[in-house]
C-alpha cells in the first residue's frame, strides 16, 4: 500500500472505503475477504437503483456514500441518439445503505461533442471517468467539460476546463489524488498531464505529449520516492508527482488506444496494451531506459482492462476475445490462457478484483465470473442478473464485504445486508 500516499487522507478515509478507480491502491486490489462469490436479482441483492442514463464509470465509495457518473439528453439510443445540445452529465451521489440518490448534479457544456455513431464512442457513450475523493471532497473529469469539485453532500467548489477538444472514440482515464494535487490525464482533451490543486483547481504543473493515452495514472513506489507513471504510444514516462519532473521513460507499445492501466510490484512496472501485448520494466531509472531496464515482451495482453498482480503472476482478460490470461510475472511466460465463457462471446472491458483468494472478472453482457486466484484455471461461480439486459463497462467496487455493480441502467449492492 502507498502509505506515504496516504497519510494526509487517513483522517478522513474510512478502513472500508473504495475511493478512486481500482480502489485504495489503484491496482484492483481489496484486503476484504468476505465479499460475496454469488448474485443475482434475487441472491444476495441489498439494493438496485435506476440511474438518470448509462455510463462507464466504476462506482466509488467513501462512508455511507457512493459515487457514480452517468449521461442523458443525447446518446441513449443508438437509432436515435437525439440532439447533441441536449447532452447532460449527470455527477451522482447514492447513498450506501439504500441506495437512494442523495445528490445529482448535471452538467452541460456548449461545446461540440463526439456525435453518437460509429463502433467506438457507442460502445461508452459520455461518462467513463470515475470520481476520486479523499473523503472531505469528491473529483468528477467530465470530458472537455471539464473537472468538477465538490463537497461530500454535493456543494460545488470549483470547475476548470483541462482542454476542449473532443475525441472521436470518447475520453476513459479517471483522476487520481497525490496529497493536495489532483491529477489528470488530459491527453485527450488537450495533450496534457495535469495536477491541480485540489482546493482550487489552479494548475499547479503540466507535461504535454500523450498519444493515444487513453489509461489512468499510477503511483510506483520505488527506492524510497514516488513515481507517477502514464503509458501513451511508443512511449511509457514516470514523473516525479510533486512537481512533474519527467524521470524515465522506454520504448512503449504502438496502438491507437492504450486503456490498460499498468500495475507495479517491487519495482517492476507491467504494462498492457495494443490488443495483444504486454512487457514488464523495472522503475527507477533515469533517461532512455529502453535498453537496459525492461524485463521481457510477450504477444499476450489486453486493449481495454487493466492487469492485476497475485503471487507471482499477472492476471488480466483479453477484452475481445474473453480469455483469462495468467503470466509468470518474472518471465512473461504464459501459465494458462482459457475462454471465461465457453458457450457466449462477449466483450470484457472492466478491470479484474482481487479478493483473497478469488479474481472476479466482468463482461459487457454475459455476467460475471469468479476464479480461484492461483496459476492453475478453476471457475468458482458465473454470475448473471437475468432481468438486466443493458451493458456493462464498470469495474467492480468493493465496501465492508459488499461489492458495488453498476450497468448502463441501474447501479447495484451485493452482499450482507448492514
Amino acid at each position: 500500500m502507498h502509505r506515504l500516499l496516504l497519510v494526509c487522507l487517513v483522517s478522513s478515509l474510512h478502513a472500508a472505503d473504495w475511493p478512486q478507480f481500482r480502489g485504495p491502491t489503484g491496482d484492483g486490489v481489496t484486503t476484504e475477504t468476505n465479499l460475496p462469490l454469488k448474485w443475482s436479482e434475487k441472491e444476495n441483492l441489498v439494493w438496485r437503483t435506476e440511474l438518470p442514463g448509462p455510463g462507464s464509470s466504476s462506482p466509488i465509495v467513501s462512508g455511507e456514500r457512493v459515487f457514480l457518473t452517468s449521461y442523458s439528453g443525447y446518446g441513449v439510443d443508438i437509432k436515435a441518439p437525439g440532439d447533441m445540445s441536449e447532452l447532460t452529465r449527470h455527477a451522482l451521489c447514492l447513498d450506501k445503505r439504500s441506495g437512494k440518490i442523495l445528490w445529482d448534479y448535471p452538467v452541460k457544456t456548449d461545446l461540440p461533442e463526439t456525435a453518437y455513431n460509429g463502433s467506438y464512442i457507442t460502445m461508452h457513450g459520455y461518462a467513463s471517468s470515475s470520481a476520486v475523493t479523499d473523503g472531505k471532497g469528491v473529483f468528477f473529469f467530465m470530458a472537455n467539460a471539464g473537472v468538477f469539485a465538490f463537497t461530500m453532500d454535493g456543494k460545488k467548489m470549483w470547475d476548470v476546463s483541462v482542454g476542449e477538444k473532443p475525441h472521436p472514440w470518447g475520453v476513459g482515464t479517471s483522476p487520481i489524488l497525490y496529497g493536495d494535487l489532483l491529477i489528470v490525464n488530459a491527453a485527450l482533451e488537450s495533450n496534457q498531464l495535469l495536477a491541480l490543486d485540489r482546493k482550487t483547481g489552479k494548475t499547479v504543473w503540466s507535461a504535454t505529449g500523450f498519444p493515444a493515452s487513453w489509461n489512468t495514472p499510477t503511483i510506483v513506489k520505488v527506492g524510497g520516492h514516488d513515481e507517477l507513471v502514464v503509458n501513451s504510444s511508443g512511449k511509457l514516462r514516470a514523473f516525479d508527482p510533486k512537481d512533474g519532473k519527467e524521470l524515465w521513460s522506454c520504448e512503449s507499445i504502438k496502438a491507437a488506444e492504450l486503456c490498460p492501466s499498468v500495475v507495479a510490484h517491487d519495482g517492476v512496472v507491467f504494462v498492457l496494451g495494443g490488443g495483444g501485448k504486454a512487457f514488464a520494466v523495472r522503475a527507477g531509472g533515469k533517461g532512455d531506459v529502453t535498453a537496459t531496464h525492461i524485463v521481457w515482451q510477450v504477444q499476450k495482453g489486453s486493449n481495454v482492462g487493466s492487469p492485476v498482480y497475485h503471487g507471482g503472476h499477472l492476471y488480466f482478460v483479453n477484452d475481445t476475445r474473453g480469455t483469462a490470461t495468467c503470466l509468470d510475472a518474472k518471465t512473461g511466460e504464459t501459465v494458462y490462457e482459457q475462454p471465461l465463457m465457453k458457450e457466449k462471446r462477449d466483450r470484457w472491458y472492466a478491470t479484474p478484483l482481487l479478493s483473497g483468494d478469488r479474481l472476479y472478472y466482468t463482461s459487457r453482457q454475459s455476467g460475471s465470473v469468479v476464479l480461484a486466484a492461483k496459476p492453475q484455471f478453476e471457475v468458482l461461480a458465473t454470475n448473471v442478473i437475468a432481468d438486466d439486459v443493458s451493458v456493462t463497462n464498470a469495474s467492480l467496487g468493493v465496501s465492508d464485504g459488499q461489492i458495488f455493480l453498476r450497468s448502463d441502467k441501474f447501479a447495484y449492492c451485493f452482499g450482507a445486508k448492514k
